[in-house]
């Protein structure tokens, strides 16, 4: 877990340090912004044939030879002098860190009997949900406090103790063992372009106006042909790189396609907080980072508690649970206006974050309940990469969503603000008297009031746009909750359980 923690707080952490670097380093923010891309890139590439890796040179070489990479691509990114070297060591941190969450779950996964995975899962889920909220709050002390490179620093001492745990107490089970076919060269080289492509295509399109833009529309024509081009190419090849018959199972397709509604609702609503707090609340970015702790908080003391508890009871019922909950504290959010306070936005999170653990760690052990082990690698690398990928999707609609709707509702309120508005004469009366008072002639006073008017508008319709994502957020997590019926109850530990076996 030390090793999926620290790949998964580093698509965080770097985020908030974006300005610092690129002011250290004499580029624009714009530029520095590969410095996230070319990771989240080189991490999607590698994530989906990790299943095939470990069994082409061996799980426990793989995880240590990543851990030891990312690690020391991480001590070289806080050496980086220039950008072009940062975004280089992000590259190969990101391909070295994109084995990591799959390798740690499928040792956990086989460790434990299937009833037991449960507790695994609710141990290992930690570092998945609560590393990224971690990661805005200690990217912020850390840069604040001392520089933005200690954020790439402080994965030395957990890679090392990780390596040393690795080494000590993992070991490759004997199914684990080298693929006497070939390699799949074609394969590798089109899942490589496709997920390169849409990855870019993702992390770019809202900077880049998306589909005005023909260097997005490129990247996704290309991501489509190359995807389906690698879709054709494994159903027909004798040694696939990444075996996709596993999805014939329905428990599994079911189980995978709720989590990547669950990485679009939870990464989209993560990323939307920070803005809102910062952007319409004036919090600093340290003081955002910490109002995002209380999801945090909610998971690590439920997980367990859910670990417990679910080997008694059906674990479908959990889900249904975690998916409604969530999606009531994503509708509270959108109660929320321009005058909510702390308290306000800690409650829904706390809530939210109980309702991800009755979530995320049964949806993981119903998921994986009927995979064989000797499939299991290939089986948490999908699951995985479909997980990240509903996360960029849903941060690159949400941000869309954010600035359509801000336009449509600046749009409405402006054609509502007219001469015989007796609101808005009342507002532009009592702003003018303001600038009078302080000095102001009368031609100032007005146009001076008409662009505090104006900026009044703005921040109405941008919390209104906030409102609508939150919304529309919600609906996804609701209508997929019949889904969860579709998923086979997996195996319980008890006395009716030992009797009936």
């Amino acid at each position: 877990m030390f090793s999926t923690f620290m790949e998964v707080l580093d698509t965080t952490v770097v985020n908030v340090s974006l300005p610092h670097i690129a002011g250290s380093l004499s580029a624009s923010v714009d530029e520095a912004t590969w410095a996230l891309t070319s990771y989240l890139v080189s991490n999607a590439i590698v994530l989906p044939i990790t299943g095939w890796l470990a069994n082409h040179f061996g799980r426990k070489r793989l995880l240590m030879t990543s851990v030891v990479g990312f690690t020391a691509a991480s001590f070289l990114c806080g050496l980086a002098p220039n950008l072009p070297l940062l975004i280089l060591f992000r590259v190969i941190q990101g391909a070295a860190g994109g084995s990591l969450q799959p390798l740690s779950q499928a040792v956990l996964l086989e460790a434990f009997r299937p009833e037991e995975r449960g507790k695994a899962m609710a141990f290992w889920g930690l570092g998945i949900v609560v590393a990224p909220i971690l990661g805005p709050v200690l990217g912020g002390w850390l840069t604040d406090s001392y520089s933005w490179r200690w954020v790439f620093y402080i994965n030395i001492p957990v890679g090392i103790a990780s390596i040393l745990m690795t080494e000590f107490f993992i070991f490759d089970p004997p199914y684990i063992r080298r693929s006497e076919g070939g390699i799949d060269y074609w394969g590798m080289g089109m899942l490589a372009v496709a997920m390169g492509s849409l990855q870019i295509m993702l992390d770019k399109g809202q900077e880049d106006d998306w589909f005005g833009s023909r260097f997005i529309t490129t990247l996704l024509v290309v991501a489509i042909v190359a995807l389906i081009a690698f879709v054709i190419r494994e159903f027909r090849t004798a040694h696939p790189v990444v075996d996709l018959h596993v999805f014939k199972e329905r428990t599994y397709a079911t189980g995978v396609f709720l989590m990547t509604i669950v990485g679009f609702v939870l990464y989209g609503s993560l990323v939307l907080l920070p803005i809102w707090l910062q952007t319409l609340l004036g919090y600093p970015a340290l003081q955002a980072g910490w109002a995002l702790a209380p999801r945090g908080v909610g998971s690590f003391l439920m997980m367990p508690v859910v670990g417990a508890i679910m080997p008694k009871l059906d674990a479908r019922r959990f889900l249904i649970f975690g998916l409604l909950g969530g999606g009531a504290t994503l509708w509270a959010f959108s109660l929320l206006n321009l005058e909510s306070g702390y308290w306000d936005f800690f409650w829904p999170q706390f809530v939210q974050g109980l309702s991800l653990a009755c979530l995320f760690v049964p949806l993981t052990t119903i998921t994986m309940g009927p995979i064989p082990k000797e499939r299991m690698g290939n089986a948490t690398s999908l699951f995985n990469l479909l997980r990240n990928l509903g996360g960029s999707f849903g941060i690159a609609a949400s941000t869309a969503m954010v600035a359509h709707y801000g336009q449509v509702h600046t749009n409405y309120l402006v054609a509502h603000i007219t001469p015989s508005s007796l609101p808005a004469a009342q507002a532009l009366g009592g702003m003018q008297s303001t600038l009078h008072a302080a000095g102001s002639d009368s031609a100032t006073a007005r146009l001076q009031s008409f662009a505090e008017l104006y900026g009044a508008i703005e921040r109405q319709a941008s919390i209104l746009s906030f409102i609508d994502t939150f919304r529309i957020l919600t609906v996804l997590f609701i209508i997929v909750v019949p889904l969860v019926l579709l998923m086979k109850r997996p195996p319980q530990s008890g006395r009716g359980n030992i009797a009936a076996h």
